[in-house]
């Protein structure tokens, strides 16, 4: 998707990044044109070679056992992260970039817009159950897709008048009723998740045009278990060529209406 938006000539005035698009928010603020593609195809190629989410069944289970709440630690991602994005401050950035996490001691969200960027972005990314909370100043936050998976909002309360969303797909999963026990807390939470994306896209003001990018793939259902297999890379380089193929295209139908 990043790669078709920069083709087309469509360059970042502000980047918001959730979650694991926190990652990938920050590399492209920090490098707002065509390297920030191939950095983070270096990045995804280290992750998925690397320890982040490694260990052998026992030994995770080992750590959930002592942890009692995650099955990972969280030096390897920093360590992942630092490589790429060193000792960087968001005041340092050439286009302004903000990340979200949910806090837990005041249960709501909170952007970081300022401060050593890795830091931040290890908590945007801290996803229960897999990972701890990131201490940040005496506050513990967890992943940000909590409280605000797709910052749609964020942005145009930023000023912003034409939104590209770069999405993984899941606001396309079909959504059943469970069938089974573990589906349960998973269907839950998936409408409370989608509900407040289709909120503000519903209240998006007439001057204001969002643009939801397409994967390029049929998404998988919700409840799906292949998409839970985190530690699993080897579809990631094709899914990186179908969203740049069916995003190109999209673009292009854009550029042909105007």
């Amino acid at each position: 998707m990043l790669r078709a938006l920069i083709e087309a000539g469509v360059e970042p005035d502000l980047v918001l990044g959730t979650s694991v698009g926190a990652i990938n928010g920050a590399v492209v603020a920090a490098e707002p044109g065509i390297g920030s593609v191939d950095r983070l195809a270096v990045l995804w190629q280290e992750l998925a070679g690397s320890d982040v989410f490694g260990g052998s069944l026992l030994a995770r289970t080992a750590t959930l056992v002592r942890t009692r709440t995650h099955m990972h630690g969280l030096d390897p991602l920093r360590h992942l992260l630092a490589e790429q994005l060193g000792e960087l401050r968001f005041e340092d950035l050439p286009v302004p970039f903000q990340c979200v996490a949910a806090s837990i001691e005041n249960a709501t969200e909170h952007w970081f817009e300022r401060g050593r960027i890795v830091d931040s972005v290890l908590a945007s990314c801290a996803v229960p159950g897999l990972l701890p909370p990131v201490n940040i100043d005496g506050e513990h936050y967890l992943d940000g897709g909590l409280v605000d998976s797709i910052p749609v909002g964020r942005a145009i309360a930023l000023g912003a008048r034409t939104v590209y969303v770069l999405q993984v797909g899941r606001v396309e999963a079909p959504l059943r009723p469970p069938r089974h026990p573990w589906e349960v807390a998973l269907v839950a939470f998936e409408i409370a998740r989608r509900h407040r994306f289709a909120s503000t896209m519903r209240d998006v003001p007439t001057d204001v045009d969002v643009h939801v990018l397409p994967i390029g793939a049929e998404p998988l259902p919700f409840t799906d278990r292949r998409q839970f297999r985190y530690r699993d890379f080897s579809s990631v380089p094709g899914k990186i060529d179908a969203a740049y193929v069916a995003s190109r295209a999209y673009l292009l139908r854009q550029q042909a209406r105007r």
